[in-house]
């Protein structure tokens, strides 16, 4: 395996850790604030976090009108798409369970290669058994009880679709600008969208805020500032349908951080769960042993 796919490996795998722990953020602050609220500041403070690095990094940067507008079209578009997911799966969670949230979310590991398939890109063997696999650890992992279809369900399921067109848009989009100045704007447009629809039908109290100030500050900084910007840095030589695969890990990252925080127990079904996301990595990871060629054959060339 390169060097640089390695590494790009560690980064996503760094994004799936926050990502896990901060489903704990998330659980214990929707207890004080409302979803888009909670979505709104926590993507504010991830701008905010990014404007020191923004600014210091476009001194070195060549200024180009074309890759600015790039940036601001693609981050924009980027940040719609980020909203939808994010609002459905925090709205989702208010009528579904924890377990089956986590399931549903978790099958943009699969929606990712069919979509880049539609979409023309070649999906190697790997990732497509990669994907089936993490799906069924992932089913292992987070349904406790018999899945129906209720109204909760269905928010998820669109929640994992926009989360699945995310990573094909950030795997498009990446390679092309600066990564920092894709999250900046994919942020600052889903801050905006979740704060005016918090406004609009949520009941804002200062003392649920306060209460949620340190769910929300994780939310701000680690999970979206440092995460996210991971992500867009580690999907620069990933192939989309690898990385949904490594980032889906945050399910067990999740269920570890519900272990060592909230006292959740892990049952065997769930530990399962985890050797088989384990393993959908090392399958997704075969298509790397197969000579010099074979990189980046999981995604269509940038045009």
């Amino acid at each position: 395996m390169k060097k640089e796919n390695l590494q790009s490996d560690l980064v996503l795998c760094v994004a799936a850790v926050i990502w896990g722990f901060a489903f704990v953020a998330q659980r214990v602050g929707m207890d004080y604030v409302g979803p888009f609220l909670f979505n709104g500041i926590r993507f504010a403070l991830g701008t905010l976090s990014l404007l020191p690095l923004l600014y210091i990094r476009s001194k070195g940067l060549q200024k180009r009108e074309e890759t600015k507008g790039t940036a601001l079209m693609g981050g924009s578009v980027a940040g719609v798409v980020l909203f939808m997911g994010a609002s459905l799966q925090q709205v989702g969670l208010v009528y579904t369970t924890a377990g089956k949230a986590g399931f549903i979310t978790g099958l943009y590991v699969v929606i990712v290669p069919v979509l880049g398939a539609f979409l023309g890109q070649r999906i190697r063997l790997g990732s497509w058994a990669g994907a089936v696999v993490a799906a069924v650890g992932l089913y292992f992992l987070s349904v406790t009880e018999d899945l129906h279809i209720s109204f909760g369900d269905l928010l998820e399921i669109g929640g994992a679709f926009f989360w699945a067109v995310h990573v094909l848009i950030i795997g498009w989009l990446s390679p092309k600008v600066s990564s920092v100045r894709i999250c900046v704007f994919q942020f600052m447009t889903c801050s905006i969208l979740s704060l005016a629809t918090a406004f609009l039908f949520e009941n804002i109290e200062s003392a649920g805020l306060m209460k949620a100030a340190v769910p929300i500050l994780y939310g701000g900084f680690f999970s979206v500032g440092i995460a996210y910007t991971l992500q867009v840095v580690g999907q620069k030589k990933a192939p989309p349908s690898h990385a949904a695969i490594i980032l889906s890990l945050e399910t067990v990252f999740a269920a570890l951080g519900g272990r060592l925080i909230l006292g959740e127990t892990l049952p065997l079904r769930g530990l399962f769960g985890c050797a088989l996301m384990f393993s959908a990595m090392i399958l997704s990871q075969m298509h790397a042993f197969k000579g010099p060629g074979s990189r980046g054959a999981g995604r269509s060339d940038p045009r």
